[in-house]
């Protein structure tokens, strides 16, 4: 019996061919990403390799063009189509292959064949750190460039520190005699001192050194503060998004919210949906007037976090693919399918259908769904510590951590030169030569070896 439904399936096929084959075939589509894109002066994508893999099977031959007014085909007040499905019925096109969601309203004017792509309704979301590494939570309120910022601000504050300490004479009166207090080791943990917010004498006693160790504890308490509030709203946004999986969810949440593109499809069958969730989402869209005019303009909202989109899964997957910082809910309801139109009657639809089968059975419209929703996201560190903040977040406070050290080294300078005149003026000495003696004091051996012989002092 099935050698027999065999031989007459391909009978058909084979004189449906021949038939086809003496005309060219006028096919529609819609340009959109992925099914059909231009290239120059060509099309590609999703729908035009399937149309290429269809003539293969069928050995027919055809012509691709754009529909005339971008649409897809709907029904206006006095019963005229437009679209797709409008060319379709008045006999401008053969067939229309692209995303054309099979409805009732189109079968009672065109004939569609068995779906290529199955899909329905969900929502994509920005992606939570919390689906990434645990390990490290404590470092995300700030990105890795920020922490190596804070690091060379450590670095630089405490070489800073050290060097006006030594260049003072207001902190190293005397390099011969006197104990250097500022050595590079008691600098660092000065300045660790204000990061956990707790004094470590010695303090600065010049003026430049107090301004230094202002600014610097400026710079520690603001930074503390950014700190601890960006790690409350991280660890708030990843208990947010971790408990959003559902439709459900979406709509017993009042923190993120959600949309869909205005006028279309999804957001009539929330519209129109008896479901009590449902219908709650469709209030709150009313509600909040969170519509969207494009799929693009939902898909940025997403990306930028507390905007759930939500659309056909199939479309909404290919933004995964592309955006690395989303992803997309489990969860898929009002299923739909996209199929070809042909005219009303027509024999096409029969044998479209065979080969559709037969794509889909030897794995080839999984492969072209592989291919052309293919992942081109590049690399993962854009999803990682979205949240975090960023150096240029805090520049302002960067800034003025770097003018209050500049003026601190500064200030130290002019008490030393001050100093240097003070000394050449009484000793009736070459300013520029006492000036050079007292840095190789403090600098050169002469200083290095008072701290060596303060050190032995402190160990006796």
């Amino acid at each position: 019996m099935r050698a027999v439904l065999a031989l007459v399936c391909v009978s058909a096929l084979t004189a449906w061919s021949h038939t086809a084959g003496a005309k060219e075939l006028s096919i529609t589509t819609i340009k959109e990403d992925p099914y059909a894109m231009t290239r120059g002066s060509q099309l590609e994508g999703y729908c035009i390799d399937l149309v290429s893999e269809l003539s293969k099977k069928l050995g027919f031959k055809y012509n691709v063009h754009l529909v005339k007014d971008s649409r897809y085909g709907a029904m206006d007040s006095s019963g005229n189509w437009n679209g797709m499905i409008g060319e379709i019925i008045k006999g401008e096109a053969d067939l229309a292959v692209a995303p054309l969601t099979v409805t009732a309203v189109r079968e009672r004017f065109v004939d569609m064949t068995t779906p290529f792509i199955q899909t329905g309704l969900s929502f994509i979301l920005r992606k939570s750190a919390d689906s990434e590494d645990h390990s490290f939570s404590l470092l995300s309120p700030f990105s890795t460039e920020m922490w190596v910022g804070v690091l060379v601000a450590f670095l630089l504050t405490g070489l800073c520190v050290f060097l006006v300490g030594r260049i003072s004479p207001m902190e190293w009166a005397d390099p011969e005699a006197d104990e250097h207090s500022f050595t590079l080791l008691h600098s660092f943990w000065y300045i660790t001192g204000a990061l956990t917010l707790q004094g470590a004498g010695p303090h600065p006693k010049a003026l430049s050194g107090r301004i230094v160790g202002a600014i610097w504890w400026i710079f520690a308490v603001l930074l503390l503060a950014c700190y601890f509030v960006n790690f409350n709203s991280v660890l708030h946004n990843k208990s947010k998004h971790a408990s959003i999986t559902s439709f459900e969810d979406l709509a017993n949440q009042d923190v993120i919210d959600y949309g869909t593109v205005e006028n279309g499809s999804t957001m009539l069958f929330f519209k129109n949906s008896n479901n009590p969730v449902y219908r709650r989402i469709h209030q709150h869209m009313e509600r909040k007037k969170s519509y969207v005019s494009t799929m693009q303009e939902g898909v940025r909202l997403a990306q930028e976090g507390r905007f759930a989109f939500i659309g056909e899964a199939v479309s909404l997957d290919l933004a995964v693919a592309r955006y690395c910082r989303l992803t997309r809910a489990q969860e898929v309801i009002s299923m739909r399918s996209y199929s070809i139109a042909v005219p009303r009657g027509s024999p096409l639809v029969k044998n479209l259908t065979i080969a559709i089968l037969q794509l889909s059975e030897s794995g080839e419209l999984l492969h072209l769904r592989e291919k052309w929703w293919a992942s081109s996201c590049v690399g993962s560190d854009e999803t990682h510590g979205s949240d975090a903040l960023k150096p240029y977040d805090l520049r302002g406070l960067f800034l003025l951590l770097g003018l209050g050290l500049g003026v601190g080294l500064l200030l130290a300078l002019l008490e030393l030169l001050s100093r240097a005149r003070s000394r050449a003026k009484d000793g009736k000495k070459s300013c520029c030569s006492v000036l050079s003696s007292e840095l190789h004091q403090r600098f050169g051996s002469g200083g290095e070896g008072a701290e060596q012989e303060s050190s032995d002092k402190s160990k006796a």
